[in-house]
């Protein structure tokens, strides 16, 4: 039924890890094969293509559900529907940005301080060509196919870049001046498919998954018995999606406790339990939290 295509390059690794997390496992023959499968029947076509292109490529119907960045939505002003922000990135779960930077040692401290004539090096031109005439500067704009950081001050006066951290344009010896974009990575659909009622059904479905998954990592489930006496000091030290669930124990002056925690607080917080009265502690993984 849908016809999908997801990113190769930098977003590959972590788009293919999300899918088989969300119990979508993308086969193919070869870490080099432009084609794959999932076998899922709401899944007839998968490929893996430049993100730079998707957009494009859903928008005209060449696919109906796409995963891509919003930098390259926004690069090519493609018409598509988005169904779904998905927190992940390259290495992170947080957002890249999209930034103006300058040599460390310029003066400028502002797009507005960038004189007319600036040479400006980006994989973006499009969108930075809009950019700068939004702040009303003339600038000359170069694309760029790499190392783009590298290209000042010789051969560029400033550059629009994308980071996670920022690490690899101070490494340049460069600050930033401004963040253009914030950019997720995005789940996207075209809009005729999206108005077709069956194709709709499927891409919600397949975006429940993902965000199922997406939203269960770094949780767990925790598991524990507490006396009666005690159950509002255990239940004082867990965090949870909304409350914890308590249970009365069968024939037992004691409950049954669990709540969705963060994996990162599990080594302190499971002593923590055991030094207030809680037994049978079970740490247990979560695949997905659908809400």
């Amino acid at each position: 039924m849908l016809r999908l295509v997801l990113p190769k390059g930098t977003l590959e690794r972590a788009t293919l890890q999300l899918f088989e997390e969300a119990d979508l496992p993308v086969e193919r023959s070869s870490d080099v094969d432009y084609r794959a499968t999932i076998h899922d029947p709401r899944v007839t076509e998968v490929r893996i293509l430049r993100p730079q292109e998707i957009p494009r490529y859903v928008a005209g119907g060449l696919f109906d559900v796409g995963i891509t960045g919003r930098d390259w939505i926004e690069e090519t002003s493609a018409d598509v529907v988005t169904l779904s922000e998905l927190h992940y990135s390259k290495a992170t779960a947080r957002p890249i940005r999209m930034v103006l930077a300058v040599a460390g040692d310029s003066p400028v401290t502002s797009v507005t301080d960038l004189p007319d004539g600036v040479r400006v090096h980006t994989e973006y031109p499009d969108l930075t060509r809009r950019y700068f005439e939004k702040h009303g500067v003339d600038a000359q704009v170069t694309l760029s196919y790499g190392a783009t950081e590298a290209k000042i001050p010789e051969i560029a006066d400033a550059v629009i870049e994308i980071t996670e951290t920022g690490r690899a344009l101070r490494a340049a010896g460069l600050k930033i001046v401004d963040t253009v974009l914030t950019s997720y990575t995005e789940l996207i659909a075209n809009p005729e498919s999206y108005a077709d009622a069956d194709k709709r059904q499927a891409m919600e479905e397949v975006r429940t998954l993902l965000d199922g998954a997406l939203e269960a990592r770094g949780r767990v489930l925790v598991k524990l018995n507490v006396d009666a006496a005690r159950l509002d000091q255990v239940v004082a030290l867990l965090p949870s999606l909304k409350s914890p669930t308590v249970s009365k124990l069968f024939g037992e002056d004691g409950y049954a406790v669990e709540a969705v925690v963060a994996k990162a607080e599990i080594n302190t917080l499971i002593p923590a339990l055991k030094n207030h009265g809680a037994t049978g502690i079970i740490e247990l993984p979560i695949s997905k939290i659908v809400h």
